[in-house]
C-alpha cells in the first residue's frame, strides 16, 4: 500500500528562529527565494552524486555505455547538456556543492583537507528548514575522519576514497565492517532510509565512490565489456599536429599517471581502464533503478526532486591524458539528470549552463528556505518550473596545483556559451582560447604558440599585438569577463588571482 505523500506543513515561529540561526552562521545574511508559507510544497529531495563520470557517460549519449535506469531517468525528467563543475576535482568539487562557492571561498583546495567549519551549507539549510536529513557514502573531505558532520540527521560513510568491496561504515557513530560491494551496500542504507515513515519532508544525499579509479566492478557485472573497444578520441594521438598551440605540460604528461602512455605507473592500459570503468557503472546504475523503485513504492516518485550527477567530468584519451583536474570539456563537464514530473514535464534536453554551485540554492528554494548570501551559485528551479529563463552566461573555472600530483599546474579561466579561455598560474606556457563551435574537441587554439615571457602588466599587449584583430577582441572580451568574475565572487583578495587580475 502506498503511503501518504509529506505534505507541507504552516510555517511557523520556531521554524524562523532556526533558519535565522543557520543565516547567521558564517558571515551569511541571506535572499529569501521564497520562505515556505502555508501553502507551499516542500519537497523531499533526492540527490545522487557519483565519482569521475563523464557527462557522455550515459547510453542516451553514448552507445559504448549500458545505463537502462538512468536512461530511463532522464527519459522522464531533464537532461541538462551543458552541466559543469568549477574545480575538476573530488573534494573541492564536493565542497563546492556543499557550500554554493567557487573553491577560493571554501579552500577547499585538494583531497585531504576538511571542509572548514562556520560556512553554510544547503544541508544545514534544510536541517533548519524542517527536514530530516541523510548522508550516505563517500564524503572525502578530510580523509582520516567518517565521523558525523553537521547538517545530517542520518549519517552513513566511510574514511578518504574508500574501498569497493567490504567497506567500514561509520553509522551515525558507530563504525562496523560491512561485507559487500560498497555501491549496493550504500544502496541499502539509502532504501532504508526512503522506506521509514517520515513525518517531514526529508534530504536523502547518496554519494557514490564509484566510478573512481582503480575500478572494481561487482562481480555481477565483471566482463560485461571484455569484447568492447572504446573509440579513441582524435586527439589522442601523439602527433605535432595535435600539440601545436597546447602547453608543452600536456603532452609531457602523457608519460605519467595520469597520461595514456603512463597510466597508473603502467598498471593498466587503455582498453583495460575503460572496460573496468564501464563495468563499475553498471551497479551506480541498478542503484539508481532501486532507489527510483523505492520511492514509487512509497508514492513519493512524482512529488520528490531527485537530482543525479557526478562530482566532476573524465578524460578518455583526450589531449593524451585521463583524470581531471584540466579545464578541458571532458574533465569539466558532468551528467545532469533532474526529476520530478510534479513540477515539471519529462523528456526535455536543456541547454542551460548548469554549475556544482548551484545545486545548495536549488534545493533551499525547493523547500521554500533562505539562500545565504555566501553562495555564489543560483537556483536553477525556475528553469525547471517554467517561471524564469534568465540565466548565466559564463563561469568561473579554477583549479590549484597539488603538491602530490604536480604535472598538472594551477589553472583559472572562463567557459562561456560560445568560447573559452584558459590561464596558469605559475609557469610561462601559452593561454588556451578556443572556439567551441567550431571546434568542440579543443584541437585548435585561437592564440597559437604566443607565450607569456615578460614581466606583469604586458600579457594584454603580447596577445593582442600577435593575433588576428577578432582574436584579440574576444580575447580581451573574456579576461575583463574573468576579471568581473573575480571580483564578484571576493576572489581577488587571494593573493593568486589579485595577480592574475592585476597583471593580464
Amino acid at each position: 500500500m502506498q503511503r501518504e505523500r509529506v505534505r507541507p506543513r504552516p510555517c511557523r515561529l520556531g521554524f524562523i528562529l532556526i533558519i535565522t540561526a543557520f543565516l547567521s552562521s558564517g558571515s551569511a545574511t541571506g535572499h529569501v527565494a521564497g520562505v515556505a508559507g502555508p501553502d507551499y510544497e516542500r519537497r523531499n529531495i533526492v540527490f545522487i552524486l557519483t565519482d569521475d563520470q563523464r557527462f557522455d557517460a550515459l547510453g542516451l549519449l553514448n552507445d559504448y555505455f549500458r545505463t537502462p535506469n538512468l536512461d530511463r531517468l532522464a527519459e522522464g525528467g531533464v537532461l541538462f547538456e551543458n552541466a559543469f563543475v568549477t574545480t575538476s576535482l573530488c573534494s573541492p568539487s564536493r565542497a563546492s556543492i556543499l557550500s554554493g562557492q567557487y573553491a577560493h571561498a571554501h579552500q577547499v583546495l585538494d583531497n585531504s583537507t576538511p571542509m572548514p567549519t562556520g560556512i553554510p551549507t544547503f544541508p544545514q539549510g534544510l536541517q533548519a528548514a524542517g527536514y530530516e536529513t541523510a548522508f550516505v557514502g563517500k564524503w572525502h573531505m578530510g580523509g582520516a575522519r567518517d565521523d558525523p558532520r553537521p547538517g545530517f540527521d542520518h549519517w552513513v560513510s566511510f574514511r578518504g576514497q574508500g574501498p569497493y568491496t567490504d567497506p567500514a561504515l561509520n553509522i551515525n557513530g558507530a563504525r562496523t565492517e560491512t561485507p559487500g560491494y560498497t555501491t549496493d551496500l550504500l544502496t541499502d542504507h539509502a532504501v532504508e532510509f526512503i522506506r521509514r515513515d517520515h513525518d517531514r519532508p526529508f534530504l536523502l544525499y547518496l554519494s557514490h565512490k564509484a566510478v573512481h579509479a582503480p575500478f572494481t566492478p561487482a562481480e555481477r557485472h565483471a566482463g560485461a565489456y571484455v569484447d568492447t573497444r572504446y573509440p579513441r578520441p582524435a586527439s589522442m594521438a601523439d602527433t605535432d599536429a595535435n600539440y601545436a598551440g597546447k602547453p608543452a605540460w600536456v603532452r609531457a604528461q602523457r608519460d605519467s599517471w595520469h597520461g595514456v602512455d603512463g597510466m597508473y605507473d603502467g598498471r593498466t592500459d587503455f582498453n583495460r581502464f575503460v572496460r573496468e570503468y564501464a563495468e563499475a557503472l553498471m551497479a551506480v546504475d541498478d542503484s539508481v533503478g532501486r532507489v527510483v523503485e523505492a520511492l514509487r513504492r512509497e508514492g513519493l516518485l512524482d512529488s520528490t526532486l531527485l537530482v543525479f550527477t557526478s562530482d566532476n567530468g573524465f578524460q578518455f584519451g583526450e589531449h593524451g591524458l585521463i583524470d581531471k583536474r584540466t579545464m578541458y570539456e571532458a574533465s569539466i563537464r558532468v551528467p545532469l539528470i533532474v526529476h520530478c514530473p510534479d513540477l515539471f514535464d519529462g523528456g526535455a534536453r536543456r541547454p542551460e549552463m548548469i554549475l556544482n554551485i548551484d545545486f545548495g540554492p536549488t534545493f533551499l528554494e525547493a523547500a521554500g528556505a533562505p539562500i545565504p548570501d555566501t553562495m555564489h551559485g543560483r537556483s536553477f528551479h525556475g528553469l525547471l518550473a517554467g517561471t524564469s529563463d534568465d540565466w548565466r552566461d559564463a563561469f568561473l573555472y579554477e583549479y590549484f596545483w597539488e603538491r602530490a600530483f604536480p604535472q598538472t599546474p594551477t589553472v583559472l579561466g572562463v567557459r562561456g556559451d560560445r568560447y573559452k579561455l584558459i590561464r596558469f598560474h605559475g609557469v610561462w606556457e601559452p593561454y588556451e582560447l578556443y572556439d567551441l563551435d567550431a571546434d568542440p574537441h579543443e584541437m585548435r587554439n585561437l592564440l597559437g604558440d604566443v607565450r607569456v615571457e615578460t614581466q606583469a602588466g604586458t600579457v594584454d599587449r603580447q596577445i593582442t599585438q600577435r593575433v588576428a584583430p577578432d582574436v584579440a577582441e574576444v580575447f580581451a572580451g573574456l579576461m575583463e569577463r574573468l576579471t568581473a568574475i573575480l571580483r564578484e565572487t571576493g576572489a581577488l583578495d587571494e593573493p593568486t588571482w589579485r595577480a592574475v587580475a592585476e597583471g593580464w
